[in-house]
């Protein structure tokens, strides 16, 4: 009897296991070039201006992302709500001014200036301080015997020539060395002048706030230069006139406001089953440039092929809930806004989490999978997708990726940017950071750039369907895995940050 009553046992939970092993095919296979193409020739379509964060256009593409959810019969990711807000601070230029000796020069003919980098001040100065390229570092120093202490610096923009074998120097580190070294403001000299008036406007951070001070920058003609410098304009690149110093009545006025501003991540879930307390994340970012004049950024591979990545492989697990065969996990289907501007909306869910971090398996995010990187000279360039963070965070990462894809996608994975050593810093530049750094097990997918990445002309007709139906299913089949295998993934490797 006791022996009957074990088989039976064994009997019925086999069954039962059975009853859990699931080939996914047939779900993965609902992604389709078709549908891709239907939802980014919307996204990436005129009518969404290229969704600039906290734009008319954001919120349009916002609105369908949550209709789609909505329309596939996910549950609402944010206590009730599909939208999660966050807040956003603008700069708006109230009013600006550049006297020098009593010549007032005027907004866009002669000096421009970015809203968003400056603070309000009426800066006054007795003297100019030239020291070429404003650079101050290991590699070269213009500063070098300069005394620059409150006084305005005049700097050449652009990159020392090439033969000195030295970096150029960004607009940051520009401003960082006129600090360190006890300029009140910086003038740079470029070009391109005069200009069509720019955009009054400007961002802040996320939170209303900038953590670091920086002297204030005005962009001057080169006319202005030689009003400052006389003769000695015509010497810009000689030794003769670094560090000379111009006396001059200076005065540079700067006034913004700052208004609160809104947007949103929109998040629509599928409820697990047995495991419905445990999570995880897909993801992408539904932000991009916005439009400059009547000229819209598209944004049609960045990251509009994510975004519609995200609600295909929604409805992939949808259809397989509705056929009985959910997700044990929670599956949280998350678009961001705001990655353009710095990983805002990411950042804005790190710090307020629906979910628990520590209750989160992994993030799966999909930025950049329309497209082939021209630069990448080895293997198939019509057959792969750079895997980036798999090595990070957890052991339990790759065995995943490279087993889903050595049964079903048989993609080239390409490691290039785990390289620690990686000058581009791939790995902190998109939204599944955010979760990285708090502990959360993320994989990154990535196509690499290319000629039309932050340009207008990065457009739907250029992206390559099959390529990116591959990809997607790709991400299915990992998520798939992930969502149903007995345990959470591991957290057995240290994050290690780089110094820059």
């Amino acid at each position: 009897m006791r022996y009957c009553l074990l088989l039976i046992a064994f009997v019925t939970t086999a069954a039962a296991q059975a009853q859990k092993v699931v080939n996914p095919t047939t779900y993965a296979n609902s992604i389709t070039v078709e549908d891709l193409k239907k939802h980014l020739y919307i996204v990436a379509g005129k009518e969404m201006q290229g969704r600039e964060t906290a734009t008319e256009g954001q919120r349009k593409a916002a609105v369908y992302i949550e209709s789609q959810f909505k329309a596939l019969g996910l549950a609402p990711g944010n206590k009730g709500s599909y939208q999660m807000p966050f807040p956003v601070y603008q700069d708006s230029l109230a009013s600006i001014g550049l006297e020098i000796n009593g010549n007032a020069y005027q907004p866009d003919n002669d000096f421009s200036v970015n809203v968003g980098s400056n603070y309000s001040a009426t800066i006054m100065a007795k003297d100019i301080v030239y020291v070429g390229y404003g650079i101050s570092d290991s590699t070269r120093d213009d500063y070098k015997g300069v005394n620059a202490k409150g006084k305005v610096v005049l700097v050449l923009a652009g990159t020392p020539p090439a033969k000195e074998g030295r970096r150029g120097n960004s607009g940051f580190a520009v401003q960082e060395a006129a600090q360190k070294n006890g300029a009140i403001a910086v003038l740079s000299i470029q070009g391109n002048f005069p200009r069509k008036a720019q955009p009054a406007k400007g961002y802040q951070t996320m939170n209303g706030f900038k953590k670091v001070i920086l002297p204030n920058t005005f962009y001057i003609s080169e006319q202005v230069a030689k009003d400052i410098m006389g003769a000695d304009y015509s010497q810009l690149q000689s030794e003769t006139v670094l560090g000379k110093t111009y006396p001059a009545d200076v005065l540079l006025h700067f006034n913004k406001e700052v208004i609160k501003v809104e947007s949103s991540n929109v998040l629509g879930l599928i409820e697990g089953s047995d495991k419905k307390d445990e999570y995880l994340f897909i993801t992408a970012h539904y932000d991009h440039l916005g439009q400059r004049d009547s000229v819209i950024y598209y944004g049609a591979d960045d990251d509009g092929s994510g975004t519609v990545s995200v609600l295909e492989i929604a409805e992939a697990f949808m259809k397989a809930k509705q056929a009985g065969k959910g997700p044990a996990r929670t599956i949280v289907f998350m678009t961001v806004s705001g990655e353009e501007k710095g990983l805002w909306g990411s950042a804005y869910y790190g710090d307020h989490p629906v979910f628990p971090l520590e209750k989160t398996t992994a993030d799966l995010n999909i930025d950049m999978v329309g497209r082939v990187d021209p630069k990448r000279k080895v293997g198939d360039s019509m057959n792969y997708v750079y895997v980036v963070g798999d090595d990070k965070l957890s052991t339990d990462l790759r065995p995943i990726s490279e087993s889903v894809n050595k049964k079903y996608t048989k993609l080239e994975l390409d490691y290039k940017y785990n390289d620690p050593k990686d000058t581009e810093r791939i790995y902190f530049r998109s939204d599944h950071y955010n979760f990285a750094k708090k502990g959360v097990p993320i994989i990154f997918y990535f196509n690499g750039t290319h000629n039309d990445y932050h340009r207008p002309t990065d457009t739907p007709e250029k992206i390559n369907y099959d390529l990116m139906a591959k990809r997607a299913r790709f991400v299915f089949y990992t998520a798939w895995e992930m969502a149903n295998r007995p345990e959470m993934l591991k957290r057995d490797i240290l994050l290690e940050i780089p110094a820059r």
